[in-house]
Formats: structure tokens, C-alpha cells, sequence
């Protein structure tokens, strides 16, 4: 999978994608991402990607001509299933977002900036507006950082242990049970009896029943939907 993310502050999203499981999928073959300055394609020698709003009003707007040209760029290099825009207006995101999207191949992500983008740039450029919660950042590249992150994780293959994934939080529409490890006893602490027990099919029974108790208690609105 291929990630285009184009980025007004280019360097914020070194890190995220220099480390840990990120890093080894793209180590492995199964993940592109290509960080874009988009001061590159700005409308002057000064660098300028917005302007002040039509109408009035603080803050300043993205401008649509750099946008239209390094979309135009990369559209020209390939075919894109998306182009997302990361905005706190958007859709919120959540793991079902998160597996539709594993299945593309090549996205690109637009991380909003100021007051956000020229309207138009929403309307005739874009095909998913993604919010990763309410509220407000300085500007989209952490919340790019977080939709690459859990997009890349699921993707075959970039976990050791695929099962892994598909046993998370929000996978089945529930929380994930409590999980344990040695030592069995620390501290007169016990780690819950049937964990020991080898008894597989009860192991889950009891997993299962866990996961409905965490989700009733801290995000019942899970059971209702």
C-alpha cells in the first residue's frame, strides 16, 4: 500500500513513521509513504499556500492552485482509490473506517492547516474528509500520522502474528478482554485462575465474557450500535 501525505509542515511527520511496527512494514516491501512539502508547489518565490478568507474574518485559508498541482502531479503517476482530508469537521474515525480503508492501494492524504482549505479544494478534489476526534490541532499531520498508523497495522503481513489484529479493541464491535503475564503471582496480585487452566475453549468463553463486561462498563454506546 502506498501513502502520498502532502504536508505544510513536512518535518512533524518524521517521527511517526521512523519507528516500531511503521517502520518495519515499510522495511519489509508492504508499505510506501511519501511525505510532500507542499511550500513546493507554492504560488510564489516566498513560499505562500493561503490567503486571507473572502469576506473577512481571522485566520488564514490554504490556498486551491498548490493543492491543484501537486494533486495533478501524482494523479499523473498513478490511479488513487483516495484522496483524504484530515479535518475535525470530518467523519469520525473508527476500525470499520480504518478496514475499508486497508483494502486500497494508494491514498493520499491532505492534512488541513489554518482555518483549512479553499472550499473548492473539498468539493471537486476530495473523496473523504476523516476527523480523529473533536476537536482541534494546529494542523492535520498528527491525526495523518494516527489514519497511516492504524491503516498499516492490519495490512497482511506487517504484524509477526496476524491474529493479533483481528483480536483488538473495536474488531468484533467490543473492547478487548484483560490480558495477563508472568510472573502468576506478584505480590499476592493472582492472575485469574482459567488463564492457567489450558482449557482453550473455556480460555475463550472466558475472554468473551470479559469483553462484553469492559464494553458494557466504559463504552456501552458499543452494544447499543
Amino acid at each position: 500500500m502506498r501513502f502520498d501525505i502532502i504536508s505544510c509542515q513536512p518535518d512533524l511527520l518524521d517521527s511517526p513513521f521512523s519507528h516500531s511496527i511503521v517502520k518495519r512494514a515499510q522495511q519489509k516491501g508492504l508499505v510506501e509513504i511519501h511525505i510532500h512539502d507542499l511550500r513546493k508547489y507554492a504560488i510564489n518565490k516566498h513560499g505562500q499556500i493561503d490567503d486571507y478568507a473572502f469576506g473577512g474574518g481571522a485566520g488564514m485559508v490554504m490556498m486551491i492552485e498548490p493543492i491543484d498541482k501537486i494533486l495533478s502531479e501524482l494523479k499523473a503517476e498513478r490511479d488513487y482509490d483516495a484522496v483524504i482530508y484530515m479535518t475535525p469537521d470530518g467523519q469520525t474515525l473508527n476500525q470499520q473506517v480504518v478496514n475499508q480503508f486497508s483494502l486500497m492501494r494508494n491514498v493520499i492524504i491532505l492534512c488541513g492547516h489554518y482555518k483549512g482549505v479553499d472550499e473548492r479544494v473539498r468539493q471537486h478534489y476530495v473523496t473523504h474528509e476523516i476527523s480523529i476526534g473533536d476537536y482541534v490541532l494546529s494542523g492535520g499531520e498528527l491525526g495523518a500520522a494516527v489514519l497511516a498508523d492504524a491503516i498499516i497495522r492490519i495490512i497482511p503481513g506487517v504484524l509477526n502474528d496476524e491474529s493479533s489484529a483481528l483480536t483488538d479493541s473495536f474488531q468484533d464491535g467490543l473492547l478487548a478482554p484483560p490480558v495477563y503475564t508472568r510472573p502468576a503471582d506478584y505480590k499476592g496480585m493472582k492472575v485469574p485462575d482459567i488463564l492457567l487452566s489450558g482449557d482453550n475453549p473455556k480460555i475463550e468463553q472466558w475472554r468473551f465474557e470479559q469483553a462484553i463486561e469492559r464494553t458494557k462498563q466504559r463504552r456501552p454506546d458499543l452494544l447499543d450500535e
